[in-house]
């Protein structure tokens, strides 16, 4: 396999972990709406209690405790909003990218990059490792995007000649 096919492969699936990153961090943002932070926390705890039981450092379920716990503490109302409104973003850019739009492109890179500084604000407050690995595969995507451009803009041009 050359590298242009491993680079359009590696961009369309890391879009594509985007997108179902950001429906997901959407749904949550919903749910946060209309569920209480207390109530989250209980209802996670007893999802993954069984799973705790069987691995304690099980590292899925004690992010998503850790967080439940974290968002309780926290305005429940900005949170839903911010996870809405970052996870709704993430999935539209996502299946813009999908759809080839060269003005997405751009764009993608700007908030994707604006993403991962965020990411790094955040971790020097919190110290959350994951912060870290979420930065990292923004910069990923953020790199794979640019090269994509690249190739889709002498794509164009060379189909206009």
């Amino acid at each position: 396999m050359n590298s242009p096919l491993i680079f359009r492969a590696s961009f369309r699936t890391g879009i594509t972990l985007k997108g179902i990153d950001g429906l997901l961090e959407a749904i949550g943002g919903v749910l946060l709406w209309f569920i209480k932070p207390e109530q989250l926390g209980t209802t996670l705890q007893e999802i993954f209690e069984h799973e705790l039981l069987r691995d304690p450092h099980d590292i899925l379920a004690r992010h998503l405790l850790h967080t439940s716990e974290k968002i309780a503490q926290s305005d429940a109302l900005f949170a839903s909003i911010f996870l809405l409104s970052h996870g709704l973003v993430k999935a539209l850019l996502s299946v813009l990218l999908w759809m080839n739009k060269l003005w997405a492109y751009p764009l993608a890179i700007v908030v994707f990059s604006a993403f991962a500084v965020f990411g790094m604000y955040r971790y020097m407050h919190t110290h959350a490792t994951l912060l870290i690995v979420i930065a990292v595969f923004d910069l990923l995507i953020v790199y794979l995007t640019w090269e994509e451009y690249g190739v889709e803009r002498k794509k164009r041009a060379a189909g206009k000649k």
